[in-house]
């Protein structure tokens, strides 16, 4: 995610060049900086924000002692889970929310990190949903700090960190939310992880997906209009 053009291959092999995810049509940083400021905060990360830091820099630089703490730590406080999704779900780019995701996942299991980002889709207000969809990307991620333990060894393990855990509830709430949600950014940082296949959902969700594809071809938004040509083809 994130520049100018994504690539990927096509059905003959060929390469395919995507519209990039835009930016989010207004975008308040300031939930955003709050969230880094508890980030700071309750892992004790050595990073403090001089006088007249931008706030791009500021986040860069949190970003930088929270993977430093990756390597280091062999366990975050129970504290940080939320703290480290609020931060991603608030993050307001598609690339480099991927650290929060990735300390989460490490420290507290796939299972739980894709749970609550599906409760904020199905709850949150639209700016967190959208946010939840641009972090739920990074949850495949694979799990390579393996040093890194949760304080309650119950929120981790095989099954939690299966690569399908999760994804049956995402898909079908992302589902109902794209076609029932009219806020513009919810639906372009949902669609590109959207399955819009029927045989991807059970029966009675196979008219939404019919539905969903509607929306977006008869939509006014390009990338809406781009994105699902591509999708509907793969």
């Amino acid at each position: 995610m994130g520049g100018d053009r994504t690539r990927g291959k096509d059905g003959d092999g060929g390469v395919r060049v995507f519209m990039a995810l835009p930016a989010p049509e207004v975008a308040d940083l300031e939930p955003f900086d709050r969230c880094l400021a508890d980030v700071v905060r309750v892992l004790g990360l050595a990073v403090a924000r001089e006088p007249g830091t931008d706030d791009r820099l500021w986040g860069h630089r949190v970003r930088a002692a929270l993977r430093e703490a990756c390597e280091q730590e062999d366990a975050f406080p129970a504290e940080a889970f939320e703290v480290l999704l609020r931060a991603a779900v608030h993050d307001p780019n598609p690339s480099f929310n991927r650290w929060f995701v990735e300390a989460a996942l490490n420290a507290f299991g796939r299972g739980r990190v894709r749970s609550r980002l599906t409760d904020y889709l199905r709850t949150g207000t639209d700016p967190e949903r959208a946010g939840a969809a641009r972090a739920w990307y990074w949850t495949a991620l694979p799990l390579d700090h393996p040093h890194l333990r949760p304080t309650d060894p119950a929120g981790n393990g095989p099954e939690a960190n299966n690569a399908s855990v999760g994804v049956r509830d995402w898909n079908q709430a992302a589902l109902r939310e794209f076609v029932t949600n009219e806020h513009l950014d919810v639906r372009r940082c949902i669609l590109p992880g959207l399955p819009l296949r029927p045989s991807a959902y059970p029966a009675e969700l196979h008219d939404l997906v019919e539905e969903a594809i509607a929306v977006a071809r008869s939509h006014p938004d390009d990338y809406l209009r781009h994105r699902v040509e591509h999708q509907v083809r793969d």
